[in-house]
């Protein structure tokens, strides 16, 4: 099942079918049947590694060690300071610049319904202390692609995993149709480098109101600062509950095409793909640009281990970190 130029796929028609890179733990295609009956590939890609390597944004990567960003590329760790590299204006951001997703992933076990990858990132690894094993293992069930990403540590350290997947369910173009909802009643401003300027804040009066379904195009264009500071969404979104529940869906009015986000995590960074700029040309050939796709990541929140009283980002050894998430498809009505 490691098919043409590496590609590991898991699943089959009628079902969705998933293709992995083992650069970056990648998700490099999904092929769903909409609801309109047409299978086609949901998710943003490159030709292939080359691309891949040459490329700044993260596109299908898993991320790690720490997902989003950490101010000024520090934070204290059992009373020591620990720096990390930086690379977005001054800040740590998705694992330095050489993260997880720029490494070539083991291949620990491949079938019908699975597949498993393993890396290994040494003690000093981007800053970050102790020996890191992490896992990432993708499976497919009859309407759903799952993730599983796990980790343990040789040292107290501050681990942050998620997918990197960018979607677009209605194929080639903008996403600005497409119909968002996250139920969430607090979201995280951030100031002009993406750092959390305080606590969360209420959604309720702001563009930031995702609990009902509403038309991406018309919440990138509002005329909010922190929309304007972001050239669109890039934010946390501090999901209702807690545990496994549903922290987004997704829809593609023009192919009755919807998916639903799950997983375990506090928090979903919506990334309405605001820095593609055409410098990059997309597995069909096109030029990817600002709006084709929509991240949704669930992770903790933006400078975690710098923020006392959030979900906390250590990991300590004998502990096992774990973060589960699911994207599920369904005809929409």
């Amino acid at each position: 099942m490691l098919t043409h130029a590496g590609v590991l796929v898991v699943g089959e028609a009628p079902g969705p079918e998933l293709h992995v890179l083992p650069l970056g733990a990648t998700v490099h295609r999904i092929l769903v049947t909409g609801g309109d009956g047409v299978r086609r590939d949901v998710c943003l890609g490159l030709p292939g590694p080359a691309e891949q390597l040459a490329s700044t944004d993260y596109i299908g990567g898993t991320i790690g060690r720490y997902a989003n960003r950490i101010a000024g590329g520090r934070f204290v760790l059992d009373g020591e300071d620990v720096p990390v590299a930086t690379h977005d204006r001054g800040n740590h951001l998705h694992g330095g610049p050489d993260g997880f997703d720029r490494r070539t992933w083991d291949v620990v076990a491949h079938d019908a319904g699975r597949v498993r990858l393993r890396l290994v990132s040494p003690d000093g690894d981007q800053g970050f202390p102790g020996e890191l094993t992490a896992e990432a293992q993708f499976s497919v069930t009859a309407d759903a692609v799952e993730l599983e990403l796990s980790a343990v540590t040789t040292r107290p350290t501050v681990v942050n995993l998620t997918s990197h997947a960018y979607f677009n369910l209605a194929g080639p173009g903008v996403i600005d149709d497409h119909l968002l909802e996250v139920p969430a009643a607090r979201y995280t401003p951030v100031d002009e480098t993406g750092i959390p300027l305080g606590d969360h804040a209420p959604v309720a009066g702001t563009p930031f109101d995702l609990r009902e379904p509403t038309r991406i195009g018309d919440v990138v264009r509002a005329a909010h600062p922190q929309l304007v500071r972001a050239r669109g969404v890039d934010h946390n979104f501090v999901v209702d509950g807690a545990g496994w529940r549903r922290m987004a869906a997704l829809v593609a009015p023009r192919t009755a095409t919807r998916m639903e986000v799950w997983s375990d995590q506090p928090g979903l960074q919506v990334y309405t793909g605001n820095f593609l700029d055409g410098a990059t040309t997309s597995r069909g050939g096109g030029l990817l640009r600002q709006g084709d796709g929509i991240a949704l990541e669930p992770q903790l929140a933006p400078d975690s281990p710098n923020r006392a009283g959030w979900p906390s980002a250590v990991l300590r050894p004998g502990e096992t970190y774990r973060a589960r998430m699911a994207w599920q498809f369904h005809a929409s009505g």
